[in-house]
């Protein structure tokens, strides 16, 4: 059997078994069908070794099933046989800083703007490497060179208004991320971050783009999750279970909507409805160690209190260093002693 086969059927096996382990939501066909893709690649490389466009091609092919071992290594020989084309090292680069690997992704995207100064994605990966290391004069030097040549870049406004996010410039981080959303409308990162900004100033504002975020991408429960936490830290229950309850419908096996749902109940001393909560969460997440607690402070309060201990243990498991969890469990244990 030849190499490049061999190769394919252990990434075959490797990527079945992830995608049963990890409860990926891709369907078995479009991962066949981007398997084929990195199969075909495969054959016209034996044919063409020395062909860099080809490696990159399936770098491309690898990353979209998040192979990125392999992504890295075909990004790499790209570049090794044509050292002239700056993408093939804004990609080494690219995949280097996704994987938190910073200054090891700095001389690639050099490389890249050496070879291109105009291209835009190594201006903003180097843009964001300066975010992170909090020099924000130079993070704003790449953003502008960006913004200069392409005024609809929606992500150099989204990166300049982290810039202005970190220096505490709250006026122009929202004019920034505004920019970005008027840019793309379905920039859910950028809502997202107008949405934090107007939740932590407790203006209604934040519910619009909460819901602008989540409508761009229905498969992403965080900003419902957001727009319930809301109203639950104004203390308005009522609003808040109605967004848990929606998001419910959306997705059962969220489990954050049924324990937020508890530990609202709680509040409002319906101890035995909380419960029923708790145990829904804990049955979605079962290494949930909040979810173990109030249901043990539940049962606690209900005088059950060998079954919160046994509560208090399990999320101790979890999280053995927790105080919290290790004082309900010794207070428990002295009122079982009694």
């Amino acid at each position: 059997m030849k190499l490049y086969a061999i190769l394919f059927l252990l990434l075959l096996l490797q990527i079945s078994c992830n995608f049963f382990d990890k409860g990926n939501k891709e369907t078995v066909g479009n991962v066949n069908n981007e398997l084929a893709e990195v199969e075909a690649i495969s054959r016209l490389i034996e044919k063409k070794p020395k062909d860099a466009q080809l490696f990159y091609n399936r770098g491309l092919a690898y990353k979209a099933i998040k192979k990125d071992s392999f992504a890295l290594r075909d990004f790499q020989k790209s570049a090794e046989l044509d050292s002239t084309v700056a993408k093939y090292f804004s990609a080494v680069g690219d995949l280097l800083f996704e994987h938190k690997d910073i200054s090891g992704s700095v001389p690639w995207f050099q490389k890249a703007l050496s070879l291109n100064p105009d291209d835009e994605k190594a201006h903003l990966k180097m843009a964001k490497l300066f975010l992170y290391v909090e020099e924000f004069p130079k993070a704003f030097v790449e953003i502008n060179t960006v913004l200069r040549g392409n005024v609809y870049n929606a992500e150099a406004y989204f990166l300049k208004g982290m810039c202005y996010k970190s220096m505490k410039d709250t006026n122009n981080a929202i004019s920034s991320f505004q920019t970005a959303v008027q840019t793309e409308p379905k920039y859910v990162d950028a809502q997202m971050q107008l949405a934090i900004i107007y939740d932590h100033k407790k203006n209604p504002l934040a519910l619009k783009y909460f819901e602008n975020a989540y409508q761009a991408d229905t498969n992403n429960m965080e900003p419902l999750y957001g727009q319930a936490m809301y109203w639950q830290k104004q203390e308005n229950f009522t609003e808040a279970k109605k967004v848990f309850k929606r998001m419910i419908l959306r997705d059962r096996s969220y489990a954050k909507s049924y324990y937020n749902t508890g530990w609202m109940l709680m509040q409002e001393d319906s101890t035995e409805k909380a419960i029923r909560q708790f145990d829904i969460a804990i049955q979605n997440k079962p290494d949930y160690a909040d979810a173990y607690y109030n249901r043990g402070i539940c049962k606690e309060i209900m005088g059950k209190f060998a079954e919160a201990q046994e509560d208090y243990e399990q999320a101790i498991s979890f999280k053995a260093d927790n105080r919290t969890y290790l004082d309900a469990k010794k207070r428990v244990t002295l009122k079982i002693k009694k």
